[in-house]
């Protein structure tokens, strides 16, 4: 077992480009078949801050692209960003921190006019040259990894029921002589006797907004619109439907996956419905 151990590393060390290992010549060319094929010209570059919430910052395709030697790149080096900008990270004075990229992430951004690459990543100390432990995609690695080191699995895998409200008007404010939320849905129960100029019915009533056909299902289109953007993002779909509450309760269910492509998945899932409802003027 030992040979075949060192047989592997030996192997292995000739095609990582980088010193987490993660990324070889067939990666890189991937990369560059979806950038030629969709005409990319931006690549956005997305990682987790502490409480879970995608953040990002994006560079010209030639980053990329045009890479002269491979070893140098910023597939080896990755690229810098302040860390004590983000919730939860570095302190001021040691701000300084390396994101490297995933290559099996990239895919075509569903948010962006721009064409733009869609990649994300990995959060390192660009000193100790190891993985940040607040980084919750580090985290979640190290839960898959440590089910394998009990021996009570291989792998295990997850399918979230993931669902949520589609509003057409959402205000908040807190000031100094009031504190309010206020959300709408043209759905809403509450709107049945409002005047819409003019007001076409069909509001499900409370608790029944599972599952009556359009026009009572008034965000059909909306939701196919949002799933064929996440399988063409590479999310296994299986069925959408509205849920049980008036004003716009919705459910798109994922195909189950393994921990760490799975929470990648949510991220994902959340983003395209929040860009792809705004778009379409809902929330």
């Amino acid at each position: 077992m030992a040979k075949v151990a060192k047989k592997d590393e030996s192997m292995r060390s000739k095609t990582q480009l980088r010193w987490n290992g993660k990324v070889d010549d067939k990666d890189i060319q991937k990369i560059a078949k979806i950038i030629k094929e969709n005409n990319i010209q931006i690549v956005d570059l997305k990682f987790n801050d502490l409480p879970g919430l995608w953040q990002h910052f994006s560079i010209p395709v030639s980053e990329l692209w045009e890479i002269d030697d491979p070893v140098k790149s910023i597939w080896v080096e990755g690229i810098g960003f302040d860390g004590s900008s983000i919730r939860g990270f570095q302190k001021i004075q040691e701000s300084d921190m390396i994101l490297m990229l995933d290559p099996l992430t990239a895919v075509v951004d569903p948010a962006c006019e721009v064409p733009t690459l869609s990649i994300l990543c990995d959060i390192y100390d660009p000193i100790t040259k190891k993985p940040y432990t607040r980084d919750p995609r580090y985290v979640a690695k190290k839960a898959a990894e440590y089910l394998r080191s009990t021996g009570i699995a291989d792998t295990s895998y997850w399918g979230p029921e993931m669902e949520f409200f589609i509003f057409n008007d959402i205000r908040f404010d807190q000031t100094e002589n009031s504190s309010y939320y206020y959300i709408d849905s043209i759905e809403g129960e509450w709107n049945s006797g409002r005047d819409e100029k003019p007001n076409l019915g069909y509001k499900p009533r409370y608790k029944e907004g599972y599952f009556p056909v359009p026009p009572h299902d008034s965000l059909q289109d909306l939701r196919s619109k949002i799933v064929l953007a996440m399988k063409n993002t590479g999310i296994g779909i299986e069925v959408h439907h509205h849920e049980v509450a008036t004003a716009g309760q919705c459910e798109i269910d994922m195909r189950f996956g393994t921990l760490v492509k799975m929470a990648d998945n949510c991220l994902m899932y959340k983003y395209i419905v929040k860009n792809i409802s705004r778009k379409n003027k809902t929330n």
